[in-house]
Formats: structure tokens, sequence, C-alpha cells
């Protein structure tokens, strides 16, 4: 009888432990890198979050995309997130000013962190990523060096009004102060790509004064490449753009493009998950006095753009 009761107990025993969760799954945190919309560009901050999970095997991360680049799908997103029991948030804001709401709850609930485009007015524990000031100050360098006789831009953006866009834009008027070379206007696209071909064939055909264009997001100057392709005026309009994007770095090559100025996402996925594992973790030693953890950007241009394609097969694990 006593035997019996004994077997008894310890299937029991066994059952409960069975039951329940392991101490790993119950201690893995989830982090998110949400993007502000579905767009190449994120590749490389993916490749950066893969080699972060490799090295912090007691956190679960994942990238996460809204279906476009829209405030109420990207708040909607996060929401669903915050839900799920997310412990942070490495975010892209379609439009941080808008979204403070949004960000000051998701930062009383989790570790908040923004990359690419800051948000100043909410109450998110550090921003990682470029100084977009300086970044449109070197795409003013590429200008300068390319136009010396001066000449007019119009620029293309995605959405002028979001806050990279605007420190882009102001980066790049402070470094052709003294210039000949002036920013006439800036053409929005809302993000649709369709489209951002489309105003540039626009001014193509309505702006025979204009002999340079910015892609200021990095699928314009693609679009802006192509477009000048179709049209027959390769080489005939100066383009300066932001990021890597492959057609951006096809166009160097060809010498369509007179350069670009290339940010690290790789680096924000990377480092973003670490310093976030590491602010979870008790850790804040990392964070500057001013909350803003820069990673440089680049020039690139036909004199460099064979070695940095090169490092971004790296990163892509593509060699």
């Amino acid at each position: 009888m006593y035997l019996k009761c004994s077997l008894a107990a310890l299937t029991a025993a066994l059952l409960v432990v069975a039951a329940a969760p392991s101490t790993s799954a119950v201690e893995k945190k989830h982090l998110y890198f949400v993007a502000n919309g579905p767009v190449d560009f994120w590749k490389l901050a993916e490749a950066g979050m893969k080699k972060a999970q490799a090295e912090l095997p007691n956190y679960t991360m994942e990238m996460k995309y809204p279906e476009q680049s829209s405030v109420a799908i990207q708040n909607r997103l996060l929401d669903d997130l915050l839900a799920n029991g997310a412990a942070g948030f490495l975010l892209s804001a379609v439009e941080p000013k808008t979204q403070t709401q949004e960000l000051d709850k998701l930062a009383a609930h989790s570790l908040l962190v923004t990359t690419d485009s800051d948000a100043l007015l909410s109450k998110r524990a550090f921003y990682l990523g470029s100084s977009n000031i300086e970044a449109g100050r070197q795409a003013a360098q590429i200008l300068k060096k390319s136009m010396p006789n001066g000449g007019k831009c119009v620029a293309f953006a995605g959405q002028p009004g979001a806050d990279n866009a605007v420190e882009r834009l102001k980066g790049l008027s402070e470094g052709l102060k003294g210039t000949q070379i002036t920013i006439d206007s800036t053409r929005s696209d809302e993000m649709d790509q369709a489209r951002a071909q489309s105003n540039v064939a626009d001014i193509l055909t309505a702006r025979k004064d204009v002999n340079c264009m910015i892609g200021v997001f990095a699928y314009n100057t693609p679009q802006i490449y192509l477009a000048l392709q179709q049209a027959g005026r390769v080489g005939t309009v100066t383009v300066v753009g932001f990021d890597n994007d492959q057609g951006t770095l096809m166009g160097i090559k060809d010498g369509a493009v007179a350069g670009t100025v290339v940010q690290q996402p790789y680096q924000w996925g990377y480092l973003g998950y670490k310093y976030m594992a590491q602010y979870i973790d008790g850790d804040t030693s990392f964070i500057p006095a001013n909350r803003q953890i820069i990673i440089p950007t680049q020039i690139i241009d036909k004199s460099n753009v064979d070695a940095f394609w090169s490092q971004l097969k790296v990163w892509l694990g593509k060699e």
C-alpha cells in the first residue's frame, strides 16, 4: 500500500514538473525592432539583430514591419506587441512628434529606445542612430565637389515633415551656405515608390532649369536614377542621395550618382539590442548625458563604393 502511494505521489510530481514551463522560457524577455515601413533599408538592421541574438540567448529578438508607413498602422502594431508582453522596443517612429502619447505609453510599460529619427518630446530612454544634420552637411560636401559652378536642386522625400528629412535638409542648407547651389523645393511621395519615380519624371519634363536632384530617403535615389534612365538624361543632372540602396550604389558605379551618405543600420540593430539588454539588466553607464548615442555616417562615392559593397555582403552573410 505504501509503495503504491509513493509511486502515485512520484507520478503526480513528475506530471507537475512536465507541465510547468522551463526556467529559460520564463526568463526570456521579448525585444522588438519596429521599423517605420516595409522597405529594404531595414534588412541590414535585421542582420545586426541576428548577430546580437546569437550573443544574447536569454532574450528573444524580432524585427517587425508595419504593413505601410502609417502612424495609425504602426501604433496598432506597437499596441499589439505591448499587449503580448514586450520588454523593450527599438523604434523608428513614422512621425515622432505626433506619436508622443503613444511613445510615452510604451515607455511607461517597457523600455523604449528610438533610432533613425529621435523623439525628443517623448520619455524614451535614449536614442541610437545617426546625426541627420551632420549627414546633410556631408551630402552638401558631395554637391560642392560635383557642382563647383553652382546649380538648382530639387529634393525628393517620402515624408518631408519627418524629423530625419527635416534635419537632413537643414544640414544640406547649412553646408551649401556661401555657394551658388540652391535647393528649390522638396517633393513628397508618402513612401510610394511608383509616385517617387513619377515625381522625378514630372520635374524632368517641367523644369529644364533643374540640374541637381537629392534623394532624401533610401529608395528616392534609385527612383531618380531610373527616371533619368527612362528619360535619357543620365549625366545631365547631378544626383546625391542618402543610404545604401543597391540601386544607389549601382548608380555610383555607373557614374550616374555623384555620391551618397550612408548610415549604419547594421550597427543600430546590433548595438541597439546589446544596449537594451544591458539597460534591462541594470547597467545604464553607457548612456551619455544628452541621451543620444550617435553612430557616424559616411560618404560613399566612386572611390570607395566597391569596398563598401563588399562590406555589405559580409554583413548580410552573402560572402
